[in-house]
């Protein structure tokens, strides 16, 4: 299915979306994708987080979206540091502004509808 990846438990969507992790690493980070459960976030610089603990992310979404920025609690599950980017997969614990956070997902998963994108409709 397009925009989304292989091998997971639930549906994770392609996403362009920034991302803010307050105390831990300044500047913005590209949230690569997220589904219902989890997410995953690029930096061009390693990200020291600690499995088991929880952290605060601020996402957000892209201007088309038409959605403002939400907040997720939650947990590091993998970090994976190459040369010159680091990318870290979270597990959500919990979503405070659950509505947003929905929304945004649905909105994800509209936008990777292969149908809506066959019959012409963008």
């Amino acid at each position: 299915m397009l925009g989304t990846l292989e091998n997971r438990k639930n549906q994770r969507f392609k996403t362009m979306a920034s991302a803010r992790l307050p105390g831990v690493c300044e500047g913005n980070l590209l949230l690569k994708d997220i589904s219902i459960l989890g997410c995953c976030v690029e930096s061009p610089i390693f990200i020291d987080v600690r499995s088991e603990v929880q952290y605060k992310m601020e996402i957000i979404p892209e201007k088309i979206a038409k959605i403002g920025p939400f907040e997720l609690v939650i947990e590091s599950r993998w970090v994976h540091a190459q040369d010159y980017s680091c990318e870290v997969g979270f597990v959500i614990v919990e979503s405070p502004k659950g509505k947003l956070f929905q929304r945004y997902v649905d909105y994800l998963s509209w936008r990777s509808d292969p149908e809506r994108h066959e019959d012409g409709v963008s």
